[in-house]
């Protein structure tokens, strides 16, 4: 019963065949292979915009700090929320890959920016004031850090202001696919028709073994250029790119990324139903997507370690539990059973 992270889950048997399949004769180098070439197609057609670039990474972290150094310069700032996983997992590399950009953090109840917050903030700088950090990006995370989402009229809403005051957005995906199986909403709905720039498309805690999509959206899909220099000058242009462009190809073919997604979050409620019912249990935010923070009796936690449940403490207080597309309906059976008899 591994609960700890979507990450923890092993690679989706589709994703090996597609490796299989791109392992046969020789192919152009760096991203001038079918598959890449594929991937974009895809991606067009799913986005519903031929106004889309696509550079594929392995981590998400690369695929964040890419995107965001295509659009804030040394000089600026990246507005997000305090619980951004730019800010709190990637160890400055923001900071390092825009040579010196800043992160300005906002705060907002279960890890989402409020719109009357950005206006505040927007407001209160001044881009002329030589002492100041101005702006450049608005960063969103959709799931946020606490597992919940933005629909696509919130981003569209937080865009408007953002692009009001001159800066990008940039939307950070990595869980994209359980925050659109709990929507319905399309992919172009919540995102470049709802405002976003740039975005990073994240496939690997979806099935994949590590696949990010950086994805360049309507007039700034014109920057691909810039964005390869970028990945080629940090060590993020493979030259065998086409086993990564083969992970996502794969998990897009027939909306398998969605449907996985959705079993993930299927699961996730399935646990939520189960701790809502434990005395002293307190969830921290809404379960909206495949992500649970909660608080429980320490003898409870306890029990439930012991009894070889994994899951993780958080820093907030309480616990995380995450569930994937390979979390079968046995371990939430057996993990329900445990839970009751640890609180009994």
């Amino acid at each position: 019963m591994d609960f700890s992270s979507d990450t923890s889950a092993r690679a989706h048997p589709k994703v090996l065949e597609a490796l299989t399949r791109a392992n046969s004769g020789m192919a152009a180098s760096y991203g001038g292979d079918s598959e890449t070439a594929e991937l974009e197609d895809r991606l067009q057609s799913l986005f519903e915009t031929e106004e889309l670039a696509v550079w594929p990474v392995a981590s998400g972290t690369a695929s964040n700090a890419l995107a965001l150094a295509c659009f804030c310069p040394p000089t600026g700032a990246v507005l997000c929320h305090r619980e951004a996983h730019i800010e709190r997992d990637e160890r400055g590399a923001p900071e390092f890959f825009t040579h010196g950009g800043k992160l300005r953090l906002l705060d907002g109840a279960d890890g989402k920016i409020a719109p009357e917050t950005l206006q505040a903030a927007l407001q209160g700088m001044d881009p002329d004031f030589v002492h100041e950090t101005p702006p450049s990006v608005l960063s969103l995370t959709n799931l946020t850090e606490c597992g919940t989402l933005y629909t696509p009229a919130e981003i569209a809403e937080l865009a408007r202001l953002a692009h009001a005051s001159g800066l990008a957005v940039h939307l950070d995906g990595a869980r994209l696919a359980n925050a659109l199986a709990a929507l319905g909403a399309s992919p172009a709905e919540a995102s470049w028709e709802a405002g976003v720039d740039v975005m990073s498309f994240g496939l690997t805690k979806t099935g994949a073994i590590g696949c990010e999509l950086i994805i360049l959206l309507g007039a700034a899909a014109s920057r691909i250029g810039e964005l390869k220099a970028r990945a080629k000058r940090g060590g993020h242009m493979p030259a065998k790119l086409r086993y990564v462009a083969a992970q996502a190809n794969a998990m897009l073919e027939d909306g398998l990324w969605l449907e996985l997604a959705a079993h993930a979050n299927r699961q996730a409620a399935r646990l939520a139903e189960g701790l809502v019912e434990i005395p002293g249990a307190e969830f921290r935010h809404p379960v909206q997507g495949n992500e649970l923070f909660v608080k429980l009796p320490k003898t409870v936690a306890k029990a439930l370690s012991e009894a070889g449940a994994r899951f993780y403490p958080w820093p907030e207080g309480g616990y995380r539990f995450v569930t994937s597309w390979m979390t079968p309906d046995e371990d939430i059976d057996r993990f329900l059973t445990m839970l009751k008899q640890a609180s009994a």
